[in-house]
Order: C-alpha cells, then sequence, then structure tokens
C-alpha cells in the first residue's frame, strides 16, 4: 500500500481534476481523525479540527494539491412504500431513526423491529443494495445525533454560548420508555 500526503482541508465543490475515491459507509462519514484508503488502495491521513460530516463536502484536498472525491459506499437497506408514506416517516422519525427520503419511497438501515412495525402499518418492504444518504439534522446543518451534558444543565437548560439557550427533557431513567 502507498501512502498519499495527508489531507489539508475538505473541498465543496469538484476540482479540474480527481487522484481517486475514498468509499465510505453513512457511519463512517462523520470522522475527526481517521487513516482512510483509497479504492486503489492508497492511505492518506484526516485530521480535522471538529467532528465533521463528510456528507456536505466533495472531498479531500491533500497537501500536494491533489484531489480525493468522497464516494457513499452501498449498504443493506430497507426500502419503504406504500399508501401511507407520511404517516410511515412520523413513526421512523419519532423514533429518531435516520431515513432517506423521496417522492415515492423511503430507505432506513436493516432493523427487524422497525421492519415489523411498518409491516402492521401497512407498508410494502423491500431490500436493496444502495449508498444512504439520509435527511440531516432538524436545523439543517450535519446529522441527527445526540450531544451529552454536563451537571450544570442537570435541569434541562443548555446554553450554546451564543446568545441562546434551550431547554432538553431530562434523559429517562433506565428501563423507562415512552410511550411512543
Amino acid at each position: 500500500m502507498t501512502d498519499l500526503p495527508a489531507a489539508l482541508g475538505l473541498l465543496k465543490e469538484a476540482p479540474e481534476t480527481c487522484h481517486g475515491v475514498v468509499v465510505l459507509g453513512y457511519d463512517e462519514r462523520v470522522l475527526r481523525r481517521k487513516r482512510l484508503v483509497t479504492a486503489h488502495d492508497e492511505g492518506f491521513l484526516v485530521d480535522l479540527p471538529t467532528v465533521t460530516n463528510l456528507d456536505e463536502y466533495w472531498g479531500f484536498l491533500l497537501e500536494d494539491g491533489r484531489a480525493i472525491q468522497i464516494v457513499a459506499a452501498e449498504e443493506s437497506l430497507v426500502q419503504i412504500t406504500g399508501p401511507d408514506l407520511l404517516r410511515y416517516a412520523w413513526h421512523i422519525g419519532n423514533r429518531h431513526t435516520p431515513c432517506q427520503i423521496e417522492a415515492g419511497r423511503l430507505l432506513i438501515r436493516r432493523d427487524h423491529v422497525l421492519e415489523a412495525m411498518l409491516t402492521g402499518l401497512g407498508a410494502t418492504l423491500a431490500s436493496v443494495s444502495e449508498p444512504f444518504t439520509p435527511e440531516g439534522g432538524a436545523y439543517g446543518i450535519g446529522r441527527t445525533m445526540g450531544h451529552s451534558h454536563g451537571p450544570e444543565e442537570s435541569l434541562g437548560w443548555h446554553d450554546h454560548g451564543d446568545g441562546h439557550a434551550h431547554f432538553h427533557a431530562p434523559k429517562l431513567p433506565f428501563g423507562h420508555r415512552d410511550a411512543s
């Protein structure tokens, strides 16, 4: 395996030339520091200042000026169709499950519990293998992922330090389930 120079940064748009591609699954497309390997077995180091959702970028710019494109890997998914897609989407979202929303179908990762629920709601399910690019976060940035709060936020208030604060309901005790 050959090693390429480290990644200098991220590219929003395709450059004139591309040196290679790195194929990453949905979970792998969120990272901060990792050694990646291209489709041609060339390794390079990524060391970003913060954890970053790579779905928002075309690729990496290497220290020597070459570009490596980010390509979403094919994954084992469930395609959901049927007469009530909005209702199915609501139930999937109520469980905080990543979901790719398209005009005539929804896509989620394999999950036998969700599959049974959706079948019970009248959905038609089919196994597919394709890239997974679900909806981003509720505020148009990043992904839907939780974040932890320190003990000073035990009452539920959270201040981002940018002039706004909001309330998070306290975490439920182990074994307690909501009514959804």
